[in-house]
């Protein structure tokens, strides 16, 4: 089975440097999205845009993924789905999500639900950075990598 990406798209923020990554290493992508934009035109680089009914990209994405997907996403309910189904999964931060941190995740995104539900937190995430980037495509790299190995 061949090794290819698959990215929750819409929003985002690492697209360009999953391009270089897969293009430099030679592994397939899937842009996933509700919505048509602009991708490079390469053999190497497809398009799904799925229909905007809820979760359609994450029903799709977590459908295909398995041991020789890399996902890449933010929505830590898609990323539990696809670590259960075996995929390697990275956060647009270049965190990993494994079988030993998904729980974790996953309870914490429950807890600061509630918490924003109740007007205790108001605000989201921090802002994207440099690091953030630097490390996503470190952490893109090793993946594909080690994948290519075994």
């Amino acid at each position: 089975m061949t090794i290819t990406i698959l990215v929750d798209a819409d929003a985002c923020p690492v697209k360009e440097e999953i391009y270089k990554v897969a293009l430099r290493q030679k592994v397939p992508v899937i842009i996933v999205s509700n919505s048509a934009f602009r991708i490079p035109i390469d053999p190497l680089v497809s398009r799904v845009v799925v229909d905007d009914s809820f979760d359609a990209a994450d029903d799709w994405i977590a459908e295909r993924a398995g041991k020789q997907s890399v996902v890449i996403t933010a929505d830590i309910l898609l990323a539990d789905r696809c670590v259960k189904a075996g995929a390697n999964v990275l956060a647009n931060n270049g965190k990993p999500f494994t079988a030993n941190s998904i729980g974790g995740a996953v309870a914490t995104r429950a807890i600061m639900a509630d918490l924003r539900a109740g007007g205790d937190i108001i605000g989201g995430p921090p802002p994207f950075s440099k690091q953030d980037r630097s490390r996503f495509l470190s952490a893109l790299d090793e993946v594909l990598v080690r994948l290519k190995r075994n």
